[in-house]
Formats: structure tokens, sequence, C-alpha cells
């Protein structure tokens, strides 16, 4: 997995997010993937830069590209289940100021944003 405390989501209000987040049934995401580690921490270069996450998706991410990264709304069991334990876990938020995550799953690094919960 990797490193935490790289996205805002990381902090230490740890307790105060999963309460914000729980028992939510689907969940509206976006992701940027990346195949290499480097490529991935430039993408993370750009977010911390407050560039928008749709357009650092559209520049870096190897899926969904065109999309800003969106995946639409998904429920549980329909993403891998190391995605799907970040995205569940993460508060909703904006493009333009966006709360997002790292994982590594077997398809490569991801960085995670949920725009919409229900």
């Amino acid at each position: 997995m990797a490193p935490k405390g790289k996205g805002k989501a990381a902090t230490s209000d740890k307790a105060d997010t999963k309460s914000k987040v729980s028992g939510a049934q689907s969940i509206n995401v976006r992701h940027i993937l990346c195949a290499k580690h480097s490529k991935k921490e430039e993408a993370l270069t750009k977010l911390n830069e407050g560039v928008a996450f749709n357009k650092v998706a559209e520049g870096y991410s190897e899926d969904k590209a065109r999309a800003g990264g969106s995946l639409g709304w998904k429920t549980k069991g329909q993403l891998l289940p190391e995605f799907e334990t970040v995205a569940f876990g993460l508060e909703a938020s904006s493009t333009t100021s966006p709360k997002w995550a790292e994982c590594k799953t077997s398809e490569g690094y991801h960085l995670i944003m949920v725009e919409g919960r229900k």
C-alpha cells in the first residue's frame, strides 16, 4: 500500500472522519491511475500545487482520463477490495478542493477522491 500521510485526507482526525463517512451505500468516485510510482508522484505534486483533481486526471491518469478520472456511482462490491476500502473511507469533496487518498492495487497506483455519497 502507498505511504500514508501524503494526501489531504490523511489526518489525525481519523475517528472524526469515520463518523462522517459511515453508512454510505454508494459513492461517486474519481481516481488517477498510474502504472509507475514516479508518475503517481508527479500527479501528487500537481494536486499539492492546487491543480483541480479532474485536470490532473486528464493529464496523468492511464484510465478514464477523458472523463477527468470519473468512475461514476459505485456500490460496495463493484471495486477492487483495496480500492473500495480507501474510497468508502473518504469524505466527499470537490474537484477544486479535493480530499484524496492513495492505494496500490494489481492495476497500479491510485489517487482517489469521492464527490458524493448516498
